[in-house]
């Protein structure tokens, strides 16, 4: 990226009513949905974003993608809550590649943006997709399920690639549960459980070259907008593991107080992209421009202006069934694309068109 501090999203965008209705009812390849895909991308464009997704509308949840990418799961939905439920039941077989890939490829007909596309990291299918109950005949240990969802993860990035995207990005928030206390106290040797989460996106990304390979160091920003758990503390806790990371970018959290002092950004490797999370994504809260340009002032103390992207914390989706106004999110992009000129200003380089 050729321009300072160019705003993108982290990856799901808000699903109004009818687009939900229209992945439940199996029809995610539909014109109608092709036209939905067509606003949304619109919204992003237009707020001027320089990345810009497809809102992960075609997906019926962004774990649960790996369903239709492999035989072997049961797909329903939880009577807890509602929410579309995965878990693997039997030995995974891979179905014909490419769900992801043709979502990617309609995305490049339809903008010249630079796109991302995003798929759910190994450690974390295997933390939320396997269950003792269900799943320890085709797969006794959580581990094996883990590294058997490594060949159909990267298949499809090597679709990816030959699709042209500009930025694969793999979301692990469980990489980053290790940096909560109450949770390394959880495990036997948390940084073992860390490193092999590290090793499997390794495994995943070794060798691919075209596109940037980013990964999100999800907090579970979009958990807390449904009331689950805030993890708290730093990345410095993970920081060798952070390090070990075979990948070009990385996509972290800091609007939210438990989020650590940024200064552990001076210890991350010097190649390594940073994308800020600088904009806060809890519904109904939206964060003044100043707020932005400060939070990413901040960074800047420990980091190169070359080094930082800027993004929302997390995805805006929080959860497939949330409901969280598309014209408020489209708000809080604008504040960001605002916040990514008045810094360019700030920093010798003249704003970009809106």
């Amino acid at each position: 990226m050729t321009e300072l501090f160019p705003a993108s999203v982290v990856g799901s965008m808000p699903r109004p009513p009818e687009v939900r209705a229209m992945v439940n009812r199996g029809e995610t390849d539909s014109p109608a949905m092709d036209e939905a895909i067509r606003q949304v991308v619109a919204l992003q464009e237009a707020a001027g974003l320089d990345v810009v997704t497809d809102g992960e509308w075609r997906r019926l949840s962004y774990i649960g993608v790996i369903a239709e990418l492999a035989h072997g799961f049961e797909v329903g939905t939880n009577p807890a809550d509602g929410r579309p439920w995965t878990v693997v039941r039997e030995r995974l077989e891979l179905k014909p590649g490419g769900f992801i890939a043709r979502e990617a490829r309609f995305l490049r007909e339809i903008t010249r943006r630079r796109i991302k596309v995003t798929l759910p990291a190994p450690a974390l299918l295997g933390e939320r997709l396997w269950s003792e109950t269900h799943s320890s005949a085709a797969y006794p240990d959580r581990r094996d399920f883990i590294r058997a969802c490594v060949p159909s993860l990267r298949r499809e990035i090597e679709l990816l690639a030959d699709a042209g995207v500009d930025i694969i990005q793999i979301d692990d928030p469980h990489l980053c549960l290790f940096v909560d206390p109450e949770i390394r106290e959880a495990y036997a040797d948390p940084d073992e459980a860390a490193d092999f989460s590290v090793d499997m996106v390794n495994e995943l990304v070794d060798g691919i070259s075209g596109p940037t390979i980013a990964l999100h160091l999800c907090r579970r920003a979009g958990a807390r907008a449904r009331g689950e758990k805030d993890h708290k503390g730093g990345y410095a806790a993970i920081l060798e593991q952070i390090n070990r990371l075979a990948v070009n970018h990385l996509t972290i959290e800091f609007s939210t107080p438990g989020s650590g002092d940024m200064s552990v950004l001076a210890g991350f490797r010097p190649d390594l992209e940073i994308g800020l999370g600088c904009v806060g994504v809890t519904p109904g809260v939206i964060d003044p421009l100043q707020t932005v340009v400060d939070r990413v002032e901040q960074a800047l103390r420990h980091v190169a202006p070359e080094r930082i992207t800027l993004n929302p914390d997390c995805g805006f989706a929080p959860g497939s069934a949330a409901e969280v106004d598309l014209d408020e999110v489209s708000a809080k992009l604008r504040i960001e694309v605002a916040a990514a000129d008045a810094l360019r200003r700030a920093h010798g380089q003249a704003a970009g068109p809106s």
